[in-house]
């Protein structure tokens, strides 16, 4: 199995975007994206790439999903399937899945690791992330996060191992 691990940010509402945005902007949670994903390869949609400010992303492999036979976008790896951009990825270092809505919801039964933002607030929002069960995942880090500048809200870092 290659180790795949998905990162998001998470309204209380399970609210991740809208018109192929983020909902808030948390400097920090964007540093501790940068340090966890620099060197390895992401994994997105062509959404989430066309959303990115920077594209490609700086020291990392980016794979974009895409349903569009034979599109090629400079700078990445083209996969045309989940089941491509699998066969792509690191055998041996960490993968991560960066979003959007439809790629989460269809890697979330092969993810090994989740890297979870809370957000502890309700957005109004047109993607969302599909509910997790937490039965199936042990909580091995927490660190919760209020008073941070003038956001309005607090959050919460999850890293989270599916349970064998």
């Amino acid at each position: 199995m290659k180790p795949i691990s998905i990162i998001v940010a998470i309204a209380d509402n399970l609210a991740i975007g809208k018109d192929n945005q983020l909902l808030w902007h948390i400097p920090a949670d964007l540093k501790r994206f940068k340090a966890l994903t620099t060197g390895h390869t992401i994994v997105m949609g062509k959404r989430t790439f066309y959303s990115l400010p920077l594209r490609p992303l700086p020291n990392r492999r980016s794979i974009v999903i895409t349903d569009v036979p034979g599109e090629q976008i400079p700078g990445c790896d083209m996969a045309y399937s989940i089941e491509e951009a699998v066969a792509l990825m690191d055998d041996d270092k960490e993968n991560f899945i960066i979003g959007g809505g439809m790629v989460y919801r269809q890697f979330m039964p092969l993810a090994d690791k989740l890297y979870l933002t809370f957000v502890h607030k309700d957005f109004d929002a047109d993607t969302f992330y599909p509910a997790i069960d937490f039965k199936e995942w042990t909580e091995i880090q927490r660190e919760d996060i209020s008073d941070d500048g003038n956001l309005g809200f607090d959050y919460s870092y999850f890293t989270c191992e599916r349970r064998k």
